[in-house]
């Protein structure tokens, strides 16, 4: 590659250092020190009490509160691991190896949740299956009840937007390991005499392996930091509402020490993840295609996939035309009718044309495109020094990169609020909590794992002799990175812009913790307008969150195939 001044080619690698450093390890750090330290006095004291109020409590026992959240938050991110798979690698065996009528649908409508927001998409379920939803007084009046079938709270409501929400991770994942297999290996193994079921116990499933631990570290990973279910529908603890409930009664301490706890749980799990995936051997999809479908020929069979096809075409369309439905209802006119009985445009027309209405978006739009920008800058530097410079350190910094993306939402937030509470220049603190800057900032910090690994993704298909064969040639290090690099490398950036982009616009739990007048994003206003029993225009403005996401996941490969047609 062309040779850099020894002074810029080691200032990069620091600056990316320093920048990590700064606002990933010392925010956390911070926060894990400070679960041993109480500062609420003149002169910061030693103290276990927080831990000893996480783990034992005023009870002393296992009925703790806290223990009891803790508790709860690992047991629903098992069970949303264990039934996202049951929904999502059935679903993409079924799609991928067998075409039977209402196939290409469910194909294209199985990635569907992913456009609903975390928030919105809890907001639908709610008005949906709750108590007074819509789908539970139907059944109630078809079943002639005098009360509604069930409440939709606690645990099982939580795990079923979970569920709707993360089987998605499962589908994706597992229908694109299916596409790379090497079907050769199949049909040996079939010649050798083994049947389908042994075939797939011993080669398909195992060769699915880093496909499925990806999507149950995702989806344990969002549950373990899931707080917009848990805090919309309550009836259960979980460690993320905790948080929030004890930064509220000022136990910083007990604070702090739920925040390492929640923190340490999600990246073991992900230590061990890779440590499983490190032990074994998943090579075999080199020669990619899974095969030919099967066409289904049995009659009955091709009813009962195309009936259960119809019935998850609506399962999966029920929070979105929920969602759609509501924006355009009139609250007023709507007491105890099964459905709106009048509809108008006010909420959209407050949105459009009220300066309330508009700074919500206008905020997050802003904000999010700050952070974005900022990410993408943060990520062309950082992963060309990942994947070009050798420098001390780089292993840390590689790591502190992850970081983000296993540590929860609510704890980067906490984290964030504690470090930037105070001014003292001379550690990297600076007082920015209550301030507009914190909240983009934060968006930032989430997404700098997805940002770096998208773009590394791209420089490691990036061949380093073209580089060098353009120094060589007398060009200049930063004309090689703007003519040569940078066109390569530019999809990976685009997508992993793009993704990030959409995640800030929808960002709640962050937003929850950091969020200010001056800074208001539309996903607080969303929760406000509910709040406030403002239902349409609540819905409305995530109809335009889910309308932006969808524009913008339908964006990204048309920009990256725009950019790649000039390189081929």
């Amino acid at each position: 590659m062309p040779r850099l001044r020894p002074t810029s080619r080691q200032l990069l690698p620091v600056l990316v250092t320093a920048i990590l450093l700064w606002l990933v390890a010392g925010p956390n750090l911070r926060l894990a020190v400070g679960s041993l330290i109480d500062d609420s006095g003149p002169r910061p004291v030693f103290t276990l009490a927080g831990w000893h109020e996480l783990f034992v409590g005023p009870g002393h026992g296992l009925s703790n509160i806290e223990f009891e959240a803790l508790g709860n938050s690992l047991l629903i991110s098992v069970l949303s691991v264990l039934l996202s798979a049951g929904i999502g690698v059935p679903l993409a065996f079924l799609v991928t190896r067998y075409d039977f009528p209402g196939r290409r649908v469910i194909a294209g409508l199985a990635v569907v949740p992913i456009l609903l927001p975390p928030l919105v998409g809890t907001m639908a379920f709610y008005f949906l299956y709750a108590p007074s939803g819509i789908v539970t007084r139907l059944v109630q009046s078809a079943l002639g009840l005098s009360h509604a079938p069930w409440t939709f709270r606690g645990m099982g409501a939580v795990l079923a937007v979970h569920a709707y929400s993360f089987y998605a991770y499962f589908y994706t994942f597992v229908a694109a390991g299916l596409q790379r297999l090497d079907e050769s290996r199949l049909e040996a193994a079939g010649t050798l005499g083994a049947g389908r079921s042994r075939v797939f116990w011993t080669v398909t499933l195992p060769l699915l392996t880093p496909s499925l631990l990806g999507a149950s570290l995702l989806c344990f990973m969002q549950s373990m930091a899931s707080f917009t279910a848990p805090y919309v529908l309550g009836g259960v603890r979980v460690l993320t509402t905790q948080l929030l409930a004890s930064r509220q009664r000022s136990s910083l301490t007990l604070m702090r020490a739920e925040t390492v706890v929640l923190a340490a749980v999600c990246v073991l799990f992900l230590l061990l993840l890779r440590w499983v995936e490190s032990r074994g051997n998943y090579y075999g999809g080199g020669k990619g295609g899974a095969g030919r479908r099967r066409m289904v020929r049995s009659g009955g069979t091709r009813l009962v996939l195309g009936l259960l096809g119809a019935v998850a075409v609506v399962v999966l369309l029920l929070p979105h035309a929920m969602l759609l439905l509501l924006s355009f209802a009139d609250d007023a006119a709507w007491t105890t009718q099964i459905l709106p009985p009048r509809y108008t445009l006010d909420a959209f027309r407050f949105i459009a044309a009220q300066p309330d209405g508009q700074i919500p978006l206008i905020n997050s739009l802003a904000m999010a495109t700050q952070a974005t920008v900022a990410n993408v800058l943060f990520a062309l530097v950082a992963a060309w020094c990942f994947a070009r410079v050798r420098f001390r350190g780089r292993g840390l910094a590689e790591a502190l990169a992850v970081l983000p993306y296993a540590i929860p939402g609510t704890v980067t937030a906490l984290a964030l609020a504690e470090w930037f509470s105070v001014n003292q220049p001379w550690a990297g603190r600076f007082l920015l909590l209550s301030t507009y800057t914190i909240l983009p900032l934060a968006y930032f910090v989430r997404s700098i794992p997805l940002t770096v690994r998208a773009v590394g993704s791209s420089f490691a298909q990036v061949d380093p002799s073209i580089e060098e064969a353009a120094g060589t040639l007398g060009a200049r290090p930063g004309r090689v990175f703007g003519t040569v690099v940078l066109p390569l490398v530019a999809p990976g950036a685009i997508v992993g812009g793009l993704l990030a982009f959409i995640a800030a616009m929808g960002e709640f739990v962050a937003s929850i913790v950091l969020y200010t007048p001056a800074n208001r994003p539309v996903s607080i206003e969303i929760a406000n307008q509910f709040r406030g029993s403002y239902f349409a225009r609540g819905a409305a403005y995530g109809v335009i969150l889910v309308v932006v996401t969808a524009a913008v996941l339908a964006l990204a490969p048309l920009l990256g195939r725009r950019r790649e047609l000039p390189l081929a």
